[in-house]
């Protein structure tokens, strides 16, 4: 990304586009509940930096999502779902930023633009919900790499088993406005639609969350854990259930493609 565009894409998200920009309409498959069991997070530590909103023009709409930094041979990578980068095999985001602990009409450490965005095969020709992941390689903001602004959790990839995480994110539907952070936590279980070693958790967090992470060993006094994965969707029929794809190879190989961007 040039110097000039970097400039007119920060620019383009003024406070007031930020606050009118919508959550995402995603398909069938993907409807976020308005239920309210979700809470909004009152903790600290690296987790209310690492997690970010991001915003993005698709469709000549101005969107959201959620994502967050992982640690990177670049410091530069952020996860976040596929359909916050791409719409399926429909067209590629434009003026995608992704602000870090954004709260409340903005963020302490500013916004940071996508110099490369990438999303499997699987994603951009099928809209394979079981691939619904992205990798995000960011220009550094005046000469700061990302995670060496905020910090950044380490991924792991391979989850197969039911096991406890904390999922993060900025829902803006129903009881929530998408302006803090909020997280769901709690033990998974096995999406019995996916072949794929999909993952589900009792989770009502809304639109807008979509992106966020999923950690696993999470430490709340420190706020940090392991990455496993990020939320991806909910069936029309189980409103009160977030899913997310696993992490195998094919995520794997997006954030090897993004860490060397």
């Amino acid at each position: 990304m040039s110097a000039e565009l970097e400039r007119r894409v920060l620019g383009y998200w003024t406070p007031d586009r930020m606050l009118r920009a919508a959550h995402p309409a995603p398909a069938e498959r993907r409807v976020m509940s308005r239920q309210s069991s979700g809470a909004l997070y009152a903790g600290a530590g690296t987790v209310s930096r690492s997690t970010g909103k991001v915003f993005f023009t698709l469709g000549g709409r101005d969107q959201i999502c959620s994502g967050s930094t992982v640690r990177s041979a670049n410091r530069d990578v952020v996860v976040t779902a596929g359909h916050c980068v791409k719409d399926g095999t429909g067209a590629w985001a434009e003026n995608w930023i992704f602000v870090p602990g954004y709260q409340d009409g903005g963020g302490p450490y500013g916004g940071f633009t996508a110099r490369r965005m990438f999303v499997s095969g699987r994603w951009s020709h099928r809209a394979d919900d079981n691939f619904d992941v992205a990798m995000v390689a960011l220009a550094p903001a005046d000469g700061r790499h990302v995670t060496d602004a905020v910090g950044a959790p380490r991924i792991v990839f391979g989850w197969r088993r039911e096991r406890r995480v904390h999922v993060f994110g900025y829902p803006a539907v129903g009881r929530y406005d998408g302006e803090r952070l909020a997280y769901c936590a709690g033990r998974t279980r096995r999406d019995p639609h996916s072949s794929a070693g999909g993952q589900g958790l009792a989770c009502d967090m809304t639109r807008g969350a979509s992106g966020g992470p999923w950690l696993t060993r999470f430490d709340s006094a420190t706020g940090t854990g392991l990455l496993v994965s990020i939320s991806s969707f909910k069936y029309a029929g189980d409103s009160r259930t977030m899913y997310a794809p696993r992490f195998g190879l094919i995520a794997r190989r997006l954030y090897l493609r993004a860490q060397r961007a």
